[in-house]
């Protein structure tokens, strides 16, 4: 691709409209995040739990919430998301990546309507079900959009800024309030980026990617003019985005669900952007964010929300260090090293504390400690990577179906550690505590030989490259050093329903692609 005149340099400022895009479509997880915040919160707010609580002279606040509703509180929201998620592809066959963010603004507020005004355990579930189909879809789409028009070597620094959002919390201010007003005041704080969300959509174009997808060229063209600094590059890249585009949608008869598995191809790069995002749930670390401050509660573990905030704010200003990194640094390496082996080395001690002297004030300080470590390990590596990787390997033409599957895979996991979790820790139940990392800690080992052995390295390649790597069938060890020549184009013989290989293409040319095709067939 060709370079920007001397005089105007390629860098941040530069692409300060497209930045301001991202930006704006990564302040959706600021729903998601806030959520786990505060439903965490809500389970150890005296306010709160008189309401869908019960008396117990045995909890620190006198108060507690059965097993069961708690289950459902935390993993409702999960299960929406996994629903919406579920349906990304279909969805994105008819709605746009802005119109989908609209329909989950719209969602999110209904949803909170019902949560601040109902004390019936009923409504508060309905609320968390409808909560979580918004989620997934701003969860799902926002990352699209994000992968699809952030310039390659700033993909992974506008992937990292939407997990910033995912980790805020606003509940400490508001835990002493003896009545509803603990929990409806945090309640109304969601209703702000739906807000700003909404109108800030108004302003900013549609997804080149998509658009080529759906045949609007000329709205297409106009949008990544509209994202890219320097109109004397945007013809190139758009030949480019077209023609892999044109010639991955000859890998198929059509663009649905079961073309992600119709070949070895698609197949792998749909279990490894499964197998990226599902590493996010192997971690362990959902049960620490839905339940963290109710979990330092039981197990009497210093101040439970002071101890949550401590660990959010960590985590924040890690994911805001990674993001200055994310560019330079490798997946692969981030993810085994960093990532899921800190966080399952940090369970396995947290749990060997805690079994070896409970209830201690120095095994107190030394769990908290420990967790702060794992939230660096986790928010600064696992949790921005596994979504960044689950985008960037799909396949262009099915990227909506491919990367919807990984995030519900992975909500669904989400979804299992906290509809299992009150069983181990809560008092009710087997009440382990700190020692459900017993469970956690090989699950991150395991998570970091899969990533060893099977995660390729894509750092600021782009789409079409990576298209080029998987057409080539390279073992993951060797993603990192190949040198890209222009991808093979692979044909399907619709007759016999097998793939045959087009030998000489000229990649930038689409009606060659097709005449080549052709002629193959």
């Amino acid at each position: 691709m060709a370079s920007p005149t001397p005089n105007r340099k390629d860098n941040l400022a530069a692409h300060w409209k497209c930045l301001a895009a991202c930006t704006l479509m990564s302040m959706c997880p600021f729903q998601y995040g806030v959520d786990f915040g505060i439903i965490g919160s809500l389970q150890a707010m005296k306010g709160f739990l008189e309401v869908f609580g019960h008396e117990d002279p045995l909890s620190p606040t006198g108060w507690n919430i059965s097993p069961g509703r708690q289950q459902l509180i935390s993993s409702l929201m999960i299960l929406g998301a996994f629903l919406a998620s579920s349906a990304a592809g279909p969805i994105a066959l008819y709605l746009s990546r802005r119109w989908s963010i609209w329909s989950a603004c719209v969602l999110c507020i209904v949803a909170n309507v019902i949560m601040m005004t109902t004390d019936k355990i009923g409504g508060l579930y309905a609320g968390r079900l409808l909560i979580g189909l918004a989620n997934g879809l701003f969860m799902t789409f926002a990352q699209l959009y994000l992968q699809e028009v952030a310039p390659a070597k700033y993909r992974g620094l506008v992937i990292a800024s939407f997990q910033t959002w995912v980790s805020l919390v606003i509940d400490n201010g508001t835990k002493s309030i003896p009545s509803k007003q603990a929990y409806i005041i945090p309640l109304g704080i969601v209703y702000v980026i739906p807000g700003l969300v909404s109108i800030g959509l108004l302003f900013i174009p549609e997804s080149p990617r998509w658009l080529l997808q759906m045949d609007r060229e000329e709205d297409a063209r106009k949008a990544l003019k509209w994202l890219r600094p320097f109109p004397e590059l945007v013809d190139a890249e758009f030949a480019e985005m077209k023609a892999a585009i044109d010639a991955e949608k000859l890998l198929a008869v059509n663009t649905e669900i079961i073309d992600i598995w119709r070949n070895p191809i698609d197949r792998r790069r749909t279990f490894l952007a499964v197998g990226a995002v599902t590493l996010q749930a192997a971690s362990g670390a959902m049960y620490m964010i839905s339940y963290g401050t109710y979990f330092f509660q039981m197990a009497k573990v210093g101040s439970p929300f002071m101890n949550s905030c401590i660990l959010t704010a960590v985590g924040v200003v890690v994911i805001i260090i990674n993001s200055c990194i994310i560019t330079k640094w490798g997946r692969r390496r981030v993810f085994l090293v960093n990532g899921m082996l800190i966080c399952g080395l940090c369970q396995l001690i947290v749990a060997a504390i805690y079994t070896t002297h409970p209830g201690t004030l120095a095994t107190g300080k030394a769990i908290v400690g420990i967790s702060v470590l794992y939230i660096m390990g986790y928010n600064g590596m696992v949790s921005s990577y596994a979504w960044l990787c689950g985008g960037e390997f799909p396949s262009q033409r099915l990227r909506s179906f491919t990367f919807g599957i990984a995030a519900s895979v992975g909500f669904f996991g989400a979804w299992l550690t906290t509809f299992t979790a009150p069983y181990f820790i809560n008092p009710d139940a087997l009440n382990w505590g700190p020692k459900y990392g017993y469970i956690w800690a090989p699950s991150c080992i395991i998570g970091a030989l899969w990533t060893y052995f099977y995660l390729p390295e894509v750092k600021n390649r782009t789409f079409e490259e990576i298209d080029e790597m998987f057409m080539a069938k390279l073992p993951a060890r060797k993603f990192r050093g190949y040198k890209c020549v222009g991808p093979a184009v692979f044909a399907v013989d619709e007759k016999n329903q097998t793939r045959v290989s087009v030998e000489e293409v000229v990649w930038t040319n689409p009606h060659a692609v097709a005449e080549t095709t052709t002629n193959v067939k």
